[in-house]
């Protein structure tokens, strides 16, 4: 009953986060298509790589969407998991082109600091200024969700760090409006390649650990043990392996000694205690194959 619950409760949250993910892909489409076109018509680089940046945010909410599609499909013959690992692939991906588009940004940006063109600083900050908006409200739309899986948080750092880039050129824009300081813009350009190194270089740390079944984060094979350990019956867990199944899912399976009177029916119960306390610690498909004290195991992970 409660697995049914928490299982309704998921495709809620991906339902929430569908409508999300449609809602920021709009806004964010206008406001690249807007940027770019005053980016064109005022020179303005750091405008431009901006949009570019932009568009690959929309790039990556679109892949992020069609993710969390793919996390509902039912497994099958082939995919006995169903699409769950999908949502990493994304994750991955989207970090890796992040990660492209930098190189692309600094390049333009190192030309044309040697070479600076007048820029109309208010046309900057004003466009910009609408980017703080777009963002903010793309990105609040992903509050609830964004704790629960990778790709909704991946894609709610994207929108508050582009916040907060078009802080910096709102402020990079007022400042060349005063002072004509007109090389603050491929200089705002840079530090907008730098900014996303940060943020793309951690989701493809998180990404490509997932894609390598490392243990995901927040979770101690340790702290399992113990947990397993503090359940009546229980007298070792071992030859435990976690990964995380998708976005919002971890999987686990493990050797669980129990003592040697322990009946069938107790054996039941064990394990479905011991399921429902790993569930709680965001452990959600577990797999256990039980053993008595008296029985040896001759493999080394015993």
């Amino acid at each position: 009953m409660a697995h049914s619950h928490e299982h309704q409760h998921r495709q809620l949250e991906h339902a929430d986060a569908r409508k999300a993910f449609v809602v920021g892909i709009a806004l964010n489409l206008l406001f690249v298509v807007a940027e770019a076109v005053a980016g064109l018509i005022i020179h303005s680089l750091s405008l431009i790589s901006d949009a570019g940046h932009n568009l690959a945010d929309v790039g990556a909410l679109a892949l992020s969407l069609l993710a969390v599609r793919l996390t509902s499909a039912k497994p099958n013959e082939t995919f006995t998991y169903g699409y769950r690992r999908s949502s990493t692939l994304v994750a991955l991906f989207n970090a890796i082109v992040l990660l492209v588009s930098i190189g692309a940004i600094a390049f333009g940006a190192v030309r044309r600091f040697f070479a600076p063109e007048p820029i109309p600083g208010l046309s900057v900050a004003v466009i910009a200024g609408l980017g703080i908006v777009i963002n903010t409200a793309s990105a609040l739309l992903f509050t609830r969700e964004k704790n629960s899986d990778l790709n909704v948080r991946s894609a709610y750092m994207h929108l508050m760090a582009d916040a907060a880039i078009s802080a910096g050129l709102v402020a990079g824009g007022i400042i060349m409006y005063f002072t004509h300081w007109y090389w603050l813009d491929p200089a705002l350009s840079m530090l907008l390649a730098i900014t996303i190194v940060f943020s793309a270089w951690r989701l493809l740390r998180e990404s490509l650990f997932s894609s390598l079944d490392a243990v995901p984060g927040g979770v101690s094979i340790e702290r399992l043990k113990t947990i397993a350990l503090g359940i009546a019956g229980v007298k070792e867990m071992h030859h435990v392996h976690v990964w995380m199944l998708s976005a919002s899912e971890n999987a686990l399976t493990a050797h669980v000694v129990l003592a040697r009177e322990t009946t069938i029916p107790q054996e039941h119960q064990i394990k479905d205690a011991l399921k429902h306390a790993l569930e709680e610690n965001n452990i959600h498909h577990v797999t256990l194959e039980t053993e008595r004290e008296s029985e040896n195991c001759e493999k080394e992970e015993c």
